[in-house]
C-alpha cells in the first residue's frame, strides 16, 4: 500500500551502506522513522537537513514495522532558511527539541500543522529573529497540550518570569522586539526546556543549544 505524505525532516540514522532512517512528523503517521534507500550523493542529503518539509511516497509493510519512503521531493524550498547561518542553526535547535521531546509513535494532533506554519514563519522573518526559538519553545508546549500559563513557569523561571509573562501576552512580532541580551536568551531557553521536560518526563540533553548560545551572544 502506497500513500503520498508530507514529512518534516527531525533525524536521520545511516542504515546500511547507502541508506537512512529519516525520523519525522507527518500528519499520517505522527511521529515516526522511514527508511530511505540509495541515499549517497551530496544533493540527495540536502533533502534531509534539520525541518526540511518534504513530500514522499509511504509504501507500508504488514512485515515490518520500518516503511520505506520513495519518491521525496521539497515542499518548500525554505531559501531564507537555507542562505543564513543564523537561521539554519535555530532549526537545528528546533528540530533537535522536538526529535527529544516528541515520543517514536507518538501522534500529536495538529502538531505537524504548526510545526509546519512555524517553520515557514522563520523562513519568511527578514530580521529581528533572535527571539523565535523562546518564543517556538512556548507554543510548543501549547502544541503539546500544555497550555502554560506565565505563573506555571515560576518554579523553573522565577527570575525571568516577567519576560516569559511579556512572550506570552504580546504578539509575535512584538515579542521579536523584546531587548534582550544573550546571556539572559540562553537563560530563558533553558528554562522553558526544563519545564517541557518536567511535563514530558523526559531528559531532553539539547546541545544545539549551544550553537545558539554562541551565535546569539
Amino acid at each position: 500500500m502506497v500513500k503520498v505524505t508530507e514529512l518534516i525532516v527531525l533525524h536521520t540514522t545511516k542504515f546500511g551502506e547507502n541508506s537512512l532512517v529519516v525520523h519525522s512528523l507527518s500528519k499520517e503517521y505522527g511521529r515516526r522513522g522511514f527508511v530511505v534507500r540509495g541515499v549517497g550523493k551530496k544533493s540527495a542529503m540536502s533533502l534531509f537537513q534539520p525541518l526540511s518539509i518534504l513530500e514522499a511516497d509511504i509504501t507500508e509493510s504488514s512485515k515490518s514495522t520500518l516503511y520505506t519512503a520513495r519518491n521525496l521531493s521539497l515542499k518548500h524550498h525554505l531559501s531564507g532558511i537555507r542562505e543564513n547561518m543564523f537561521k539554519n542553526s535555530m532549526t537545528m535547535f528546533m528540530a533537535e527539541v522536538l526529535y527529544r521531546a516528541v515520543k517514536d509513535g507518538a501522534h500529536e494532533e495538529g502538531l505537524f500543522e504548526w510545526c509546519e506554519k512555524s517553520i515557514l514563519t522563520l523562513d519568511a522573518i527578514r530580521s529581528d529573529f533572535s527571539n523565535f526559538h523562546i518564543r517556538f519553545l512556548l507554543e510548543f508546549a501549547m502544541a503539546l497540550g500544555f497550555t502554560p500559563q506565565a505563573k506555571a513557569l515560576i518554579p523553573f523561571a522565577e527570575a525571568h518570569y516577567p519576560i516569559i509573562e511579556r512572550f506570552m501576552k504580546e504578539s509575535f512580532a512584538e515579542s521579536m522586539l523584546i531587548p534582550l541580551s544573550g546571556a539572559v536568551r540562553n537563560e530563558i531557553a533553558e528554562e522553558i526546556l526544563r519545564y517541557i521536560e518536567f511535563h514530558t518526563d523526559s531528559a531532553l540533553n539539547v546541545n544545539s543549544l549551544k550553537v545558539l548560545r554562541e551565535l546569539f551572544a
